[in-house]
């Protein structure tokens, strides 16, 4: 009887060893591999579909009428992480849309356009986009690229400063921390897990956009 015990909780020991490798490095392989597909897929659209000469108002219709749940709107570069850091932005947060790149919150703002642009990533698990986002400092780029245009960001705080439970709505505010005031700039917001284990608080870096190049 107790051989047969024995046994059971070393079968249960190891399935949970399993779980947990997989967790932190089966779920990687899988999840890269997906970036890889949506950004291929991304790009395979766009060169489809050329950009032809258009107003700022076109710009913003293309992304929020194309916006759905799940679907790449961009592509997310970080300079200082290297020239191969390449993530597809997806629209939407949950956990089956950041297990394939970096999600946008839907409610936030859009790429370019005034207002807040927020970005949320996984910094441990599913390709762990965002593992080093607390190695940058302000003044470090974020590059944002639509079908349309290149927007290069420059954060005005390091995301290792500041650190927010996951309710803190503020962040994603218009202009953030300040619910009334009306936006007059295009911001950009990164969100992540403050700790690398499971954790309730978040990371947060705020910049501002400080260049565009538009493709047409």
């Amino acid at each position: 009887m107790l051989g047969i015990v024995g046994l059971l909780l070393l079968l249960g020991g190891i399935g949970c060893l399993g779980w947990v490798a997989y967790q932190y490095f089966g779920t990687n392989v899988v999840a890269r591999h997906a970036f890889e597909q949506e950004t291929s897929g991304l790009r395979t659209k766009w060169e489809s579909e050329p950009v032809a000469p258009r107003t700022q108002k076109d710009k913003l219709h293309d992304i929020t009428t194309t916006a759905v749940p799940g679907n790449a709107i961009g592509l997310l570069r970080i300079p200082k992480f290297g020239a191969a850091y390449e993530v597809p932005i997806l629209e939407g947060t949950d956990l089956s849309v950041l297990s394939r790149g970096v999600g946008h919150y839907p409610t936030s703002g859009q790429p370019g356009q005034i207002g807040n642009l927020a970005i949320a990533g996984h910094r441990v698990t599913h390709g762990q986009p965002f593992s080093r986002l607390l190695e940058l400092d302000k003044g470090d780029q974020v590059v944002v690229e639509t079908r349309s245009a290149i927007y290069t960001y420059v954060l005005d705080t390091a995301p290792r400063d500041l650190t927010v439970t996951e309710t803190a709505s503020w962040v994603l505010d218009p202009v953030p921390g300040q619910p009334d005031a009306t936006p007059t700039q295009p911001l950009i917001t990164l969100t992540t897990c403050q700790d690398l284990f499971h954790s309730p608080d978040r990371s947060i870096g705020f910049g501002h956009l400080a260049s565009t190049k538009n493709k047409s």
